[in-house]
């Protein structure tokens, strides 16, 4: 098994603090050197004591969980010999009231789009399988309750010449 740390920092920086107005400004710093700015996000805590600019905890869940996705996706299209060119998506996380009535983002949307080169181009069946393979693998997607739906977009090869919308994969991550 893996070990996976991330140091955060926060300062009150003069603030009084007890009267809740303090910046939620911080940083997030990982093993590899990468220091990230971040704050609550404007939806939960207004500006000026949160910060639009920085990474927010609720677009990193959602952004996590679409990088793994991600990299598993491409393992596999690799392991399979199709060549990827490249890859996006615009994730969405909703946030809503849970069963227990607590927020929580309890959808996120991943709408992944590849494009798709070479002689080996995948069928739609084999780029809905890589991607519900690829969900099934995400250790992020196995670690949480948020249902994850995923509606892959193809384009086929760079010149675009497969446009389609593959079938949604509906998945609670936990089943």
């Amino acid at each position: 098994m893996s070990e996976h740390i991330a140091i955060v920092q926060w300062q009150r920086n003069q603030a009084k603090f007890t009267d809740n107005k303090y910046s939620r400004e911080h940083i997030w710093q990982f093993d590899g050197g990468a220091e990230i700015a971040a704050s609550s996000s404007p939806d939960i805590v207004t500006v000026p004591y949160s910060n639009s600019a920085c990474i927010d905890p609720e677009e990193a869940f959602i952004a996590s969980l679409s990088s793994c996705h991600m990299l598993w996706f491409l393992s596999i299209a690799a392991k399979r010999k199709f060549i990827v060119d490249s890859y996006s998506d615009r994730a969405i996380g909703l946030m809503e009231k849970n069963e227990e009535g607590k927020l929580a983002i309890a959808k996120i949307y991943l709408r992944p789009q590849a494009i798709f080169s070479g002689d080996n181009l995948p069928t739609d069946k084999q780029i809905e399988e890589m991607h519900e393979s690829a969900h099934h693998s995400c250790f992020l997607a196995n670690s949480v309750k948020t249902e994850i739906i995923v509606e892959a977009i193809c384009l086929a090869d760079a010149a675009g010449t497969q446009h389609h919308n593959l079938p949604i994969i509906r998945q609670n991550s936990n089943q």
